[in-house]
């Protein structure tokens, strides 16, 4: 791959980096409307998450859902969302990313733990539900 095409690719994701935590801030930030927290919670849950919709390991089609679902949500949010609020989320996001390395502190870690408690959580129940059903 030439050069410059990593550097657009890092710069990409890096961006991508920046809008997820400033989706993260506009679930906090009280101006916004609970149904654009709601969706932003939803999204940055998901980008965070380990377990994709469409596993990674299918060839092409395991990425698309990280390639479209994640940037659609993302655009959504940022329609729902009070323009002065976002804008501002998203200077708090670049300053935050700037100050230090997001993906390697600990409210990152924390997070990762939650989601993935969630989804055990969400699992043992599917499966409680699937054996009571299976039982009676």
């Amino acid at each position: 791959m030439p050069r410059n095409a990593a550097g657009r690719w890092k710069r990409r994701a890096r961006r991508l980096k920046r809008e997820a935590y400033a989706l993260y801030l506009v679930a906090r930030d009280p101006r916004a409307p609970w149904y654009t927290k709601a969706l932003a919670i939803c999204i940055v849950g998901y980008a965070l998450s380990p377990l994709d919709l469409i596993p990674d390991f299918i060839p092409i089609v395991g990425y698309l859902d990280d390639l479209i679902f994640i940037p659609l949500g993302i655009a959504l949010v940022i329609r729902l969302t009070p323009p002065g609020v976002f804008a501002g989320c998203r200077e708090r996001a670049q300053v935050m990313m700037e100050r230090e390395n997001i993906t390697g502190s600990l409210p990152a870690r924390i997070a990762t733990v939650i989601i993935v408690t969630v989804w055990l959580l969400g699992l043992a129940l599917a499966v409680t539900l699937l054996l009571r059903a299976v039982v009676h």
